[in-house]
């Protein structure tokens, strides 16, 4: 049994609540129900290190805090601490592995839901990721070929850019003092 605060269709229109609430099928009754419990009443409010948990964009909160405390995380264009307060409609801007997510928050959450729950919980503005590079696998053998032979290592290594190792800008070997090479120290 929902309260009234936590519906998405507080204002009666049963249209809101359709297309707010998951499709059936996508998740258990369990996992609905526990989402619910998550969600917070309209007063209250969440750490923006705890709410970007919770909503699965960092994965632990400690990697929140400490993106808040290193300027990786801004609410509506100032960078914020991890004690900041989030409200419905903040924007929050967090750049994390070397992507910046830009999300409007929707609904405030304190406990960490399955993803698509979680995506429920904003709007996302972000850019598209940048594309992989499609490269082809460089020197891979087939299996069951047996060791490769000194031969084949050399290709090997010229394919991977690795060069031999008398080629320029590979690693300097120091002498020996009895004149013998051996790898540098």
């Amino acid at each position: 049994m929902a309260l009234a605060s936590q519906d998405p269709a507080a204002d009666g229109t049963q249209e809101a609540a359709a297309s707010e609430a998951p499709a059936p099928g996508t998740g258990t009754a369990a996992a609905v129900a526990a989402a619910e419990a998550a969600w917070l009443a309209a007063g209250e409010t969440v750490r923006i290190d705890s709410w970007i948990w919770a909503v699965r964009l960092v994965k632990t909160r400690s990697l929140g805090a400490t993106a808040c405390r290193g300027g990786h995380v801004h609410v509506n264009g100032e960078r914020v601490k991890p004690a900041y307060s989030v409200r419905v409609g903040d924007e929050v801007r967090l750049r994390h592995e070397g992507r910046e997510r830009v999300v409007i928050v929707k609904r405030l959450i304190r406990k960490r839901v399955g993803a698509p729950v979680a995506a429920q919980c904003y709007i996302d503005n972000s850019p598209p990721p940048p594309p992989r590079e499609a490269v082809a696998p460089v020197g891979i053998r087939d299996r069951g070929t047996g060791r490769p032979t000194k031969r084949d290592r050399r290709e090997l290594e010229r394919l991977r850019g690795l060069g031999t190792p008398d080629a320029p800008g590979a690693p300097v070997v120091a002498p020996d003092p009895h004149g013998r090479r051996r790898p540098g120290r």
